[in-house]
């Protein structure tokens, strides 16, 4: 069974709430004596990711079916563009837009492998209209 794919209807999260930390992967070692030493606990770490997104109604019922049926209530992997580099122009050193040969700008594409993660995801209601949907998700190396 394939994974499902992030919706292509919701934006893009919110610069705001946005945090990104590396699994710990180390193993604290204990010395008798002298500074505690490290080991590798595993050898590849995940990226744990938290963020939000502004919902319409209409989007806000998009993310709720992915989360609660594809998503199977949050418990199945799924793909998702990666906001960080997804859809980002690509710049030469200069840092000027790279065209190709029509003159149509190059954009940069990655999407990642992940999972919700502990946080459920959180809902307020922003303004009139809106809703404010905050998680975390888990980024598979």
């Amino acid at each position: 069974m394939a994974h499902p794919e992030w919706p292509a209807e919701l934006p893009r999260p919110e610069r705001d709430s946005w945090q990104t930390q590396l699994q710990d992967s180390r193993q604290k070692r204990l010395a008798e004596a002298g500074p505690p030493g490290w080991a590798r606990r595993f050898s590849s770490a995940a990226r744990l990711v938290t963020l939000s997104l502004i919902l319409s109604r209409n989007q806000k019922a998009i993310f709720d079916r992915f989360y609660e049926r594809d998503c199977a209530g949050g418990v199945r992997l799924f793909w998702m563009p990666d906001p960080t580099t997804d859809g980002w122009e690509m710049l030469s050193a200069s840092g000027e837009t790279l065209l190709d040969g029509a003159g149509n700008r190059l954009l940069l594409s990655a999407r990642w492998l992940c999972r919700f993660g502990d946080q459920v995801p959180v809902e307020s209601i922003v303004g009139q209209v809106e809703f404010r949907k905050r998680f975390n998700v888990v980024v598979l190396p």
